[in-house]
């Protein structure tokens, strides 16, 4: 039973949410605590701010279930969640004054540009007396703390994580357990409460695969975790692969919104035990993540240009009739079309398709990468600014450590590899499921008695190929050879 919390009229102070939706292992929380002093608990939604990243439509229907359970966690603490819109360089500061806040508590965030918006923010607090105190709590370690003997931030994962695991990670903290909040007025900051219903699709309702596939939130990401290092985590290090089955974590999105720390996932598969192939695999992943944000903090160009400046004169095709078939799923490559369709869906893609799907469009059809990188942060639940560029800078060779531009994924071969029984292309693409081997792979090669058989009429119930397999791979070689 939880302790009642106090509310008082003692000078408060702010805990400032961000991507840290939860109680448990939240440094800028437990430090608010430690003051002794009653919370102000606030959310801002920043689309004003032109140097910020906007939050995707997927993004923002996640936000709106995240919010409603820190809510709700807060309120078992007889406390409130504050929602605001608008610049926070202006509703920060203006909280505090209309509050008496005399701190302001918050996480470190990665760019460039958002940590100059923090800056700016502590200057104009503290030109009217109040304090603010930031603490490393969505990465495992302060991004400053691993360098190279030269005292240079590392610029290849492999040597990176090398030097990270010879580093102490801090273990999580559990919530607090009592909580004291100060009274918020209904008509404090009135013109810029957050109509948290505004998050959420109208018409149409493109969520109902969201709805029906997540439940954002602390709590059902704590189970999340808990299922993953019981069940699965032994066999990550090969179903993470298995298109057709669920072998990855699904804690991805948790993890973009803070509704579970980095920390806590790494304490649990310490506890699991690191030395398991499964394991270590995972923790490799998770080391991924904390790379791609040390990469986003030491470069800040990373979201919007390629790393690898020899791709600085690539000759991108644009073609907006290709473009928009990748995105609808309907470019006639089976395993493409069902990884797309499994993303407008649930908001989600098994990372194996996301490598098949990335690929496809930056070396098959030419297309930049930050075309993709756009269409993935407005649709992925799970979108991070820096994963998500990180990620398609690796898939397209693009990045300062990549694959290389000629590694040019078959899709053909992906399939028999990783969908041998052709179950995910049948659950993403049904029109197809009457077929099976090579021709679900291709139809375009199957035979006339294969397709009217499975009611395949391709140019009508399902496309013809928009690029020749061999034809895109030999395009983008040449491309490449150019620069």
């Amino acid at each position: 039973m939880l302790a009642r919390a106090s509310q008082t009229k003692e000078s408060p102070v702010i805990v400032w949410f961000r991507d840290d939706l939860r109680l448990a292992d939240h440094p800028a929380l437990q430090a608010a605590v430690e003051t002794g002093r009653p919370l102000i608990c606030v959310y801002v939604l920043d689309d004003e701010t032109p140097a910020l990243h906007r939050l995707g439509a997927a993004s923002r229907w996640w936000l709106h279930g995240a919010l409603a359970e820190l809510r709700k966690s807060l309120a078992q603490h007889h406390g409130a969640l504050l929602t605001l819109h608008g610049s926070a360089e202006t509703l920060i500061p203006a909280l505090a004054k209309e509050t008496g806040a005399d701190c302001v508590f918050w996480h470190h965030r990665f760019h460039a540009k958002e940590r100059e918006q923090d800056d700016r923010i502590a200057d104009a607090l503290s030109k009217n007396g109040v304090s603010a105190k930031a603490e490393w709590g969505t990465v495992l370690l302060d991004p400053e703390r691993v360098r190279t003997k030269e005292e240079k931030f590392y610029r290849v994962f492999t040597a990176f994580w090398k030097a990270f695991q010879l580093q102490d990670v801090p273990d999580p903290v559990d919530a607090p357990s009592h909580l004291s909040f100060f009274p918020v007025k209904d008509d404090l900051l009135p013109d810029h409460r957050l109509d948290e219903k505004s998050l959420l699709p109208t018409q149409p309702d493109w969520a109902a695969g969201l709805r029906s596939n997540w439940e954002p939130g602390e709590t059902e990401g704590q189970e999340h975790l808990e299922d993953f290092v019981k069940h699965d985590c032994t066999r990550y290090g090969t179903g993470r692969d298995e298109l057709g089955r669920e072998g990855t974590s699904r804690l991805s999105p948790y993890l973009a919104s803070g509704a579970v720390s980095p920390r806590q996932v790494w304490a649990a598969i310490q506890r699991k035990g690191a030395s398991e192939e499964g394991a270590r695999i995972f923790l490799s992943e998770i080391g991924w993540r904390e790379f791609a944000k040390y990469t986003l903090f030491h470069q800040p160009l990373l979201p919007k240009t390629s790393l690898n400046q020899k791709f600085s004169s690539m000759s991108w095709r644009s073609s907006q009739t290709d473009l928009e078939a990748w995105q609808q799923g309907r470019t006639g490559i089976p395993v493409v079309d069902a990884g797309m369709r499994q993303l407008w869906v649930t908001g989600w893609m098994h990372n194996r398709a996301r490598m098949i799907v990335g690929s496809f469009l930056t070396k098959h059809l030419l297309i930049d990468w930050r075309e993709g990188e756009a269409w993935f942060r407005d649709t992925l639940v799970d979108a991070d600014w820096a994963s998500n560029a990180m990620n398609w800078q690796w898939v397209a060779g693009t990045g300062i450590d990549a694959a290389p531009f000629f590694r040019i994924f078959n899709p053909t071969r992906q399939g028999v590899k990783f969908d041998p029984d052709g179950d995910y292309i049948r659950q993403w693409v049904p029109e197809l499921k009457k077929l099976s081997g090579k021709a679900l792979l291709e139809p375009w090669n199957a035979r006339e008695d294969e397709l009217r058989h499975a009611g395949v009429i391709l140019g009508k119930t399902y496309p013809h190929p928009i690029i020749e397999l061999q034809e895109g791979r030999d395009r983008a070689m040449k491309a490449f050879r150019s620069l």
